[in-house]
């Protein structure tokens, strides 16, 4: 078996060889093909094969039993390397769901800060598209507008 290739490829290219040489005339048994396999296989799977020679009887294991051990083994492995890239953190521009909604800096929720989530602390935020309360500019917010202080409003 090659890297990069899945257990069900390769056994659909094993029994489709096996079935020629009965074909042929070769007298294939199922315990011949469960060892062939079990030999050719990729290093990653060297403690399961020893596991199911340890602990099966190959003469009695069906190319079947085989074959869904090996495609569970596959999918957990697969699945491991799944988990490890989505605990991956990216820095950047992220696309955001409702953008449209928030480029006047109204909203609900925590879309209005520019992010949210846990545990990611204050980010730098640029303030050009958040609007005053007060005077409806972009910039600042109420609290910091200038006209409060010129007119002399709360």
């Amino acid at each position: 078996m090659k890297e990069g290739k899945n257990i069900d490829d390769y056994f659909a290219k094993v029994l489709m060889i096996a079935n020629k040489m009965k074909a042929n005339g070769e007298r294939m048994e199922q315990m011949v093909i469960v060892e062939k396999i079990l030999r050719s296989l990729t290093p990653k799977f060297d403690y399961v094969v020893f596991s199911i020679i340890e602990l099966n009887n190959t003469t009695t294991m069906s190319i079947d039993d085989l074959q869904s051990s090996l495609l569970v083994h596959e999918q957990r492995m697969r699945g491991y390397k799944e988990e490890e890239q989505a605990l991956k953190v990216t820095s950047g521009d992220k696309p955001r769901a409702r953008e449209f909604d928030r480029l006047d800096g109204r909203g609900r929720g925590r879309g209005s800060y520019g992010g949210g989530g846990r545990g990611r602390g204050r980010q730098p935020f640029d303030k050009a598209f958040v609007e005053c309360f007060r005077c409806h500019k972009l910039g600042h917010y109420q609290y910091q507008c200038f006209k409060k202080r010129a007119s002399g409003a709360p």
